[in-house]
């Protein structure tokens, strides 16, 4: 009788043992004691703690969770704000080492930025696509487009829907649209796109025009191309192939009257802009060349690069038809056009153009948020640019672009609220990237030694 009561005893407790079996919080992150940004309604969740399971949130909470953690982190009051999108950035190509190009990789996520939007495709970048999302790179999530179509790459309508075809099958996200293109050949390139079901984005080539360029259908107009020469009258009688740089040969024929019918078409063709301000900001304005590689950043930045750089923006400033207060009045063009576009239009992504000219990756695009402000638009409606609304148009705001449970572990810590101050963004104490904590101690240590690469000889 004793024999069958331990028996039936410790088939009980082997019962209840296997209904109320202990979690493993063995592979969780716990970052507590923070304020969450919700970037969506432009309002602060106060004191929560996220738990982050493998690459996604699995728990927000005002109760600090209990349990065992892999890692700990204390924020002390920081601010969580969803990882930033950069939507016209490059990425090197071979001859460009691999070391340095993950190098630029870990640039853009040293500014909190943990998805790319490569706007200049190579066969490579495929392959580094689902490196990083595979986790064998660290780098942000990337989106790349095609090898450039432009006017020396498609010359016939038959090139056009033959490249088309190819990139489509190849696997880019988006074909890039470069300057050229004659109308022709546009058009039975944006026939083939459809056909395909690939997007296609970038500039408007002079002969295509911004008006047939919306009602085309691009998915993005980059560095509000275009939309200058969209202002001259049609009595101007001018030639449209001597616009200069961005329309700024027309300047002074734009009549800006016209602005709210470009942003009404933009808005009914459901086009988003990514102004790229920050180049024009510091390539084109009279900003001279050495006060610009005087800043921090460059270090980061061979100095064949910067030898570069400073050559062109010396040859700019040097050109007879460059006119500093031709360049205010365009200026003050394009940042109104931006209000317009951000607040009546589609809407408008964050993208800096890095690295182009003194735009260096995970910097430039502060310096975007910063030309933002200047164009009249609010903290608010400026980080939802670079973090919501990237997701939008991606299809992807079930994903990332908030911080919310079931979605991508992509966000940073910042030491204050940047819905009131969004310099705060640029003090970054700590990036979650696919659910794996990049500190600000190993944030420095390797831009550390990014810089000591970038002053070897040779180092591209």
């Amino acid at each position: 009788m004793m024999k069958i009561y331990w028996y039936l005893l410790l088939l009980f407790l082997s019962l209840s043992c296997k209904e109320s079996p202990q979690k493993d919080h063995s592979n969780r992150t716990l970052v507590k004691n923070v304020h969450i940004v919700n970037v969506e309604k432009g309002t602060v969740d106060e004191n929560r703690h996220i738990v982050v399971e493998a690459d996604r949130i699995l728990q927000i909470t005002d109760v600090l969770p209990t349990g065992e953690f892999s890692t700990e982190i204390d924020g002390q009051g920081a601010y969580v704000v969803p990882g930033l999108t950069e939507m016209h950035a490059h990425i090197p190509s071979p001859p460009t080492s691999e070391n340095r190009i993950e190098e630029t990789l870990f640039l853009y996520l040293s500014g909190g930025i943990t998805t790319i939007r490569g706007m200049l495709g190579h066969p490579y970048h495929l392959e580094l696509r689902e490196a990083v999302r595979k986790g064998n790179v660290l780098g942000p999530r990337i989106f790349t487009s095609s090898p450039s179509l432009n006017g020396n790459t498609v010359k016939t309508p038959e090139e056009a829907m033959e490249k088309v075809s190819q990139y489509a099958a190849e696997g880019y996200d988006f074909l890039k649209i470069h300057p050229g293109i004659q109308r022709g050949v546009f058009d039975s390139l944006v026939k083939a796109a459809r056909q395909a079901g690939i997007p296609f984005a970038g500039h408007v080539p002079v002969d295509v025009g911004i008006r047939h360029a919306l009602e085309s259908g691009y998915a993005t107009i980059d560095h509000v191309d275009g939309y200058l020469e969209g202002l001259v009258p049609g009595n101007a009688k001018v030639n449209p192939t001597e616009n200069g740089f961005f329309g700024f040969n027309f300047t002074q024929l734009a009549d800006t009257s016209g602005i709210k019918d470009l942003v009404e078409l933009t808005r009914k063709q459901q086009v988003w802009v990514v102004p790229t301000q920050t180049l024009f900001e510091r390539w084109f304005a009279p900003t001279r060349a050495d006060s610009l590689l005087a800043q921090p950043e460059m270090k980061y930045m061979t100095p064949e690069t910067l030898a570069n750089w400073k050559r062109i923006k010396e040859e700019q400033l040097g050109d007879p038809s460059w006119d500093e207060e031709q360049w205010a009045l365009f200026d003050h063009i394009r940042l109104r056009l931006i209000r317009e576009l951000a607040r009546n239009g589609q809407g408008l992504l964050l993208g800096s153009d890095a690295p182009q000219l003194f735009n260096v990756p995970g910097f430039s695009l502060h310096r975007e948020i910063a030309a933002m402000q200047r164009s009249g638009l609010t903290p608010e409606e400026i980080l939802r640019m670079g973090t919501l609304a990237p997701a939008q148009f991606f299809g992807a705001e079930a994903e990332w672009g908030t911080v919310e449970v079931g979605k991508a572990a992509d966000f940073l810590l910042v030491e204050a609220n940047p819905l009131k101050d969004l310099s705060t963004l640029r003090k970054m104490k700590g990036l979650m990237l696919q659910g794996k904590w990049l500190s600000r101690n190993l944030i420095n240590q390797k831009l550390a030694e990014i810089a000591e690469n970038a002053a070897k000889p040779n180092n591209d």
